[in-house]
């Protein structure tokens, strides 16, 4: 996993518009805060496969039990605006989306994207110290192979497998990403 985190880290290095997000989020000076998901999947992917896909949000996770309100995530969000205006910024505290997924409650940022659909998407990557870090709760060789598979909440006999079934069928990321491999 080391090497594919070094990989993953370089390839972030690389794009000034993902450090200036890193570095934006960062100013939030939120407790364990991350850019998760798709941003950063897409990256991968358009990277290994010589693509470029428009970037539909800027998902911005973190965890804090004390304040669980919508509210305080739109003012952050507004914030972002403020910062780094026209981003389609996303802010979620993982201390209420269990309430979302109807899940025991998460304990933490890791846990919540350790219950994240798909095993690539289940990535984040955080500005701390001026050196970017990386959360992969499954791993990053999935991302990196071109192998999109259930995480283990998600898997086939549970009943949230429908549920990445159907994301499968909408995000259609095959048609954009043509060597990936979809498991159903």
């Amino acid at each position: 996993m080391i090497e594919f985190e070094d990989r993953l880290i370089a390839i972030l290095q690389q794009d000034s518009y993902i450090l200036s997000i890193l570095q934006t989020v960062d100013r939030l000076q939120l407790s364990d805060c991350w850019v998760a998901a798709g941003l950063i999947r897409s990256k991968v992917w358009d990277t290994l496969y010589d693509y470029h896909t428009k970037i539909n949000d800027i998902d911005v996770i973190y965890f804090d039990q004390t304040d669980i309100s919508e509210d305080t995530e739109k003012k952050l969000e507004a914030k972002l605006e403020k910062w780094m205006p026209g981003q389609p910024w996303s802010v979620k505290n993982q201390a209420r989306m269990h309430l979302k997924n109807n899940n025991l409650p998460y304990t933490s940022s890791f846990d919540g994207v350790s219950q994240f659909p798909e095993t690539p998407t289940a990535v984040a990557a955080q500005m701390y110290r001026h050196e970017i870090k990386i959360m992969a709760p499954h791993g990053l060789d999935d991302l990196f192979q071109g192998i999109v598979k259930p995480t283990p909440y998600y898997v086939k006999g549970t009943e949230l497998h429908s549920i990445y079934r159907e994301r499968m069928r909408n995000k259609k990321w095959d048609s954009a990403w043509k060597n990936l491999i979809i498991e159903y």
